[in-house]
């Protein structure tokens, strides 16, 4: 292979970028790419708003998106791009670590060890006369908010492969993804007196105990809908009682969204503020000889990147120890990949 993608796995996950803090991984992936004669470039990315974001940033966020620079001189669009994303879930985990089998540490598997498995492939197909590009993006661990830029400037290419982490696996399916923000108002008082405030912690946990008795979707062949509650927080300090409280959660949609939105409202029962600040359908593709399948529980950035030509969703790695302390990689998994981007691609192309 001309790119060795254990060394540059390496090198990606030594670098801390959590979703929002994503630049770092950026300039190098610029840096890189322009060193091997991509020509690269850099599509900004605004921050949210910080007092409605966990964990936000305010320094500069930006995909990187590339095309050879055989490509670019003559002004020809790829045929097939690459794709997937910079940033990972909090926290960092430190250095990459190795034993003869595995790489450990964040974005070792979700998602830079498939960045660095696109980018060995990617050099391969180059030499082969395939018209291939790269689109690495930021925000896809929290609202695809990069992928959603991206897809304001398709560069004509006529099939997508996106890397999460299927084993291998060629996904048939993926879920589709709702977050959902509540925020519940009350009224602050000594805690010794609490018939004189209003607590917005026991609106908050009320609501949050009917949203999850609620029964949502299930269909036959793709599983159940799922709902996580990722983060609560509230409150000023144990002895007053709470004016502000909120949550943030997600639903795995396998179907339209539509009644399940009405459900949570329904549930809320105007206790909270309901927003709904993230929504990505659920995602059906095809299967092609020669490649093992599966069906993703998870939500991906394909959705939000509905101009960049038909979608295929394959990757090494687990998602089972994504977003873990254990997060891992096996080497030898991460060389088969190479080859597979390179089949897959060969195979829609020719």
């Amino acid at each position: 292979m001309p790119i060795d993608p254990i060394q540059l796995t390496k090198q990606l996950v030594d670098i801390d970028s959590t979703t929002y803090h994503e630049a770092p991984a950026g300039e190098f992936l610029h840096t890189y790419l322009a060193s091997l004669g991509w020509d690269v470039e850099r599509q900004l990315v605004p921050q949210p708003d910080l007092a409605r974001t966990p964990g936000g940033g305010t320094g500069p966020r930006f995909n990187i998106y590339a095309v050879g620079q055989e490509l670019a001189g003559e002004g020809i669009t790829p045929d097939i791009v690459l794709s997937t994303h910079m940033d990972t879930v909090p926290p960092f985990l430190g250095p990459c670590r190795e034993d003869a089998d595995f790489l450990y540490g964040r974005g070792s598997c979700d998602a830079k060890g498939i960045i660095a498995a696109q980018i060995a492939a990617a050099e391969i197909l180059r030499q082969q006369g395939i018209k291939v590009g790269l689109l690495f993006v930021v925000g896809e661990e929290r609202d695809s908010a990069g992928a959603k830029i991206a897809n304001e400037s398709p560069r004509g290419s006529r099939f997508l492969i996106n890397g999460e982490p299927t084993d291998n696996r060629l996904a048939l399916a993926s879920k589709g993804a709702l977050r959902v923000e509540l925020y519940a108002e009350g009224k602050a008082a000594h805690s010794a007196y609490p018939e004189l405030g209003e607590s917005a912690i026991d609106k908050l946990l009320a609501t949050l105990h009917d949203i999850r008795a609620l029964e949502l979707p299930i269909v036959e062949g793709i599983g159940d809908s799922t709902l996580n509650i990722g983060l609560i927080h509230g409150g000023r300090a144990p002895n007053v009682i709470a004016d502000k409280a909120e949550a943030h959660l997600l639903v795995r949609l396998v179907g339209p969204s539509e009644a399940t939105k009405a459900a949570i409202v329904q549930a809320v029962a105007g206790r909270c503020e309901v927003i709904f600040s993230l929504e990505l359908p659920f995602v059906q593709m095809r299967a092609l000889p020669g490649f093992d399948t599966m069906v993703a529980k998870f939500t991906t950035d394909i959705p939000a990147l509905t101009a960049w030509g038909e979608p295929f969703l394959l990757g090494p790695g687990s998602i089972h120890v994504a977003h873990t302390p254990d997060e891992k990689i096996s080497k030898q998994e991460l060389l088969d990949c190479v080859d597979l981007y390179v089949r897959l691609a060969k195979q829609l192309t020719t």
